[in-house]
């Protein structure tokens, strides 16, 4: 329960904050401002879903989703990850028109505006430091990537207010952008694996079947199907071929650690697989 209130927190100190961000980019013409208040807005959407989606998932498995609610914090993710390459897509073609054409800054405002900035994200990062579940990390880093970001607008800032350079503001807002853009990337592609039903990054087959193996009753192992729901809870699919019908819990105990939900099917020795699946499998098991 505390984590969702922080949570809560988080998320209406980001709203308010990227607001009030955005009309301070607008008041010192700063491009750098600007380009943080849309990364600020991107967190406190994701805060926002991030909550709703959070309490969401939380809900029991029922008849309509057999499997639970833990995609919907990934589909959350996947919402906040799209906003935020948008986000920094624009916020760079936005930089690239500037540096063409520079325009006036006032870096004093700018200067004023990036400390306050400072001082709101530091708190929220303190705020949120505690979570346990993949949100909230996720939470806690983007706070910490805004103190980053507003650092490197108040150094730009102090730099401009003694060199007068004012293409040093959409520079350090492509720097920004680019940062948030591989930081959403990387995002986008873990959630793709899971819509993919890509195989866990920290699990190989090859690894789990000879694991399988080991077991004395075991003959054989195959059709080995593994997938997570929201990239923590790992699921799997496998047909085992034994005589010995108690073989399930062993598997059980042995996999535990990586794979939470097993379903298992056996098979005796004499009994032959039909899914083709397993033929393609067993083809170099083929003796001439």
């Amino acid at each position: 329960m505390k984590t969702e209130k922080n949570i809560l927190i988080a998320f209406i100190l980001n709203l308010f904050f990227s607001i009030f961000e955005f009309v301070g980019g607008l008041i010192t013409n700063s491009v750098a401002i600007i380009s943080d208040s849309i990364h600020d807005m991107g967190d406190a959407m994701s805060i926002g879903l991030s909550f709703f989606l959070e309490k969401k998932s939380k809900h029991k498995p029922d008849d309509k989703y057999t499997y639970g609610y833990l995609r919907y914090s990934v589909l959350g993710g996947l919402i906040t990850t799209t906003i935020l390459l948008v986000g920094s897509l624009l916020v760079i073609y936005n930089s690239i028109k500037r540096i063409i054409n520079p325009v006036d800054i006032h870096y004093n405002k700018m200067i004023l505006i990036a400390l306050f900035g400072l001082v709101v994200n530091f708190i929220a990062a303190y705020v949120t430091k505690e979570g346990k579940s993949i949100n909230q990390k996720a939470v806690n880093l983007h706070m910490l990537e805004d103190v980053l970001g507003w650092i490197i607008v108040l150094v730009g800032a102090l730099i401009m207010s003694f060199t007068d350079i004012k293409i040093i503001d959409p520079i350090v807002s492509i720097a920004v952008a680019i940062f948030i853009l591989i930081n959403a990337l990387k995002n986008f592609k873990s959630i793709l694996d899971l819509f993919l039903e890509k195989i866990p990054n920290n699990i190989s087959v090859e690894k789990i079947k000879k694991q399988i193996l080991t077991i004395d009753e075991v003959i054989d192992v195959h059709h080995i199907h593994i997938w997570s729901i929201d990239g923590i809870n790992n699921y799997a699919t496998l047909h085992v071929v034994t005589n010995n019908s108690n073989i399930k819990t062993k598997i059980r105990e042995l996999l535990k650690n990586e794979i939470n939900h097993i379903t298992i099917e056996i098979e005796s020795k004499d009994e032959v697989c039909s899914e083709i699946e397993c033929d393609i499998k067993h083809n170099h098991h083929h003796h001439h």
